[in-house]
């Protein structure tokens, strides 16, 4: 019986090894045809399109069907847009999905080529093509290149610009201050085309400032909607304030930290952008003669934020005539003193030490090096000198301190040609002359002469106020009335 039952199990063995080893057929295979380049062709309806013509349509687009193995419905396409002989390098793409045309209107075609930063009414030769793809981008294929003129046009700007063409800065964030008119050049804008305005500037930490489209007038003014915004000091929307009804009543919000900025504001889009050039290091100035307050104390400066401080302070009659120096606007942080009794010996002593100490009162010249740990002192008065004819480099025109503005006053008669710069206690010792560079109308000690047109320019023939600002910690700057 066990004999019978081996033979039943082989037999099956070898009828399943047999089945196992048959040709079924072959399986059905899918074969997918490669789809053929689109052919892109135009038609142009209005290529120098007019302000009026923005919502025309101003140019379609078609191609042919790539013929994709799938429905055509999710063919992939996208349109590809730059300036000619750029080879698309900074084109500007736009996605259709299923439809094989597209239709621009004059005011989105107009948009792209400035977005390039071309000019406006004129005109450019721009490249088209297409590539097209499978939904997931598979097979892409190119279609040939078409190239269209189209003249740009002006639209009118989200926020009216300046009808005088000029601009400038005010408020507490600047070297002027809230005092209107502001100082020119210093906080003038350069008008860079009929909506776009660019300045470089010093701006105080932590303050505010409005823009302004005629120096002295306080009836028209450009701000902000709302101050509160999170990043607006960097820059955003801002608006016309010429009524009460407006909206924009707000100050626009200044930046942290106190430095050259460079300001940019573009009308057509209605936003300004507030960069960072170079930051200023402070050391702030707390005293008997302000009630040892470092929240409200005058501050020096670091320009290159390297340790190395200069700034001006005025110290009226009476009290001590004692101060500290701290790093910071508190008295949490780093504080230094004087390192001997009397408070005069020169040398800094971190953490502490005794009250530095000038001999009376004055407007003191005051600098410090905290790397050096080292201080001094100078009680100044400031006076013009020049080419006019009430000195001819030779004699004194002397100024007169403002508190109120803490800035530095006097009156000279040019004539055509004459040039000028500021000293301190009749010495050349210490001179302010034009710094030039990107902060115009700023100082810079030894300067060069206020007037020479080869490198600042040419001051008008006739009598003028002369308005020195030196408050600023590091940023020094005038203005000529």
């Amino acid at each position: 019986m066990l004999s019978k039952i081996k033979y039943l199990f082989l037999a099956g063995a070898i009828c399943a090894a047999a089945a196992a080893c048959s040709k079924v057929g072959d399986l059905p295979s899918t074969t997918f045809a490669n789809g053929k380049s689109p052919v892109l062709t135009d038609t142009a309806k209005i290529m120098t399109p007019q302000m009026a013509d923005s919502n025309s349509v101003a140019l379609i687009l078609a191609w042919s069907n790539p013929q994709y193995a799938t429905d055509s419905s999710t063919a992939k396409y996208i349109i590809e847009i730059d300036s000619s002989g750029r080879n698309f390098a900074k084109e500007v793409t736009i996605v259709v999905t299923g439809a094989r045309s597209y239709s621009f209107t004059a005011k989105q075609f107009n948009a792209i080529l400035l977005g390039f930063g071309f000019a406006y009414n004129t005109g450019y030769k721009i490249d088209i093509r297409i590539t097209s793809s499978y939904a997931n981008n598979n097979q892409r294929l190119q279609s040939n290149t078409l190239t269209v003129n189209f003249t740009t046009y002006v639209v009118p700007p989200k926020v009216t610009p300046p009808s005088a063409k000029t601009l400038f800065l005010v408020g507490s964030a600047t070297s002027g201050g809230w005092n209107n008119p502001v100082p020119a050049p210093a906080q003038q804008f350069t008008m860079v085309d009929s909506v776009h305005f660019k300045g470089t500037f010093f701006l105080n930490g932590g303050q505010q400032y409005l823009l302004l489209p005629v120096n002295g007038d306080w009836s028209q003014k450009y701000a902000v909607q709302d101050a509160t915004v999170p990043g607006l000091s960097a820059g955003g929307a801002f608006g016309y304030n010429a009524s009460s009804s407006s909206v924009y009543t707000a100050n626009f919000p200044g930046p942290t930290n106190a430095g050259l900025y460079t300001i940019t504001v573009d009308f057509q889009l209605g936003v300004f952008t507030c960069t960072l050039v170079k930051q200023y290091g402070l050391l702030f100035v707390p005293g008997d003669y302000q009630g040892w307050a470092p929240a409200s104390a005058p501050a020096l400066g670091a320009p290159k934020n390297d340790g190395s401080y200069d700034g001006y302070v005025n110290i009226p009659s009476g009290g001590t005539y004692q101060f500290k120096f701290t790093g910071e606007a508190d008295w949490n942080g780093s504080t230094y003193g004087d390192a001997a009794s009397n408070g005069q010996s020169g040398v800094l002593s971190l953490g502490g030490g005794n009250n530095l100490q000038v001999p009376g009162a004055g407007y003191y010249h005051l600098t410090a090096n905290t790397t050096a740990n080292t201080w001094s002192a100078q009680a100044t008065t400031w006076s013009l000198i020049g080419s006019f004819a009430a000195s001819g480099w030779s004699t004194d025109v002397d100024m007169s301190y403002n508190a109120g503005s803490n800035s530095w006053t006097g009156t000279i008669t040019t004539a055509a040609g004459d040039q000028f710069k500021f000293r301190a206690n009749h010495d050349w010792a210490v001179n302010l002359g034009d710094a030039g560079g990107t902060a115009v109308g700023s100082l810079s000690y030894g300067g060069d002469n206020i007037g020479d047109q080869s490198k600042n320019f040419s001051v008008p023939a006739g009598k003028h106020t002369i308005t020195l600002y030196l408050g600023n910690p590091g940023y020094y700057s005038y203005m000529i009335q």
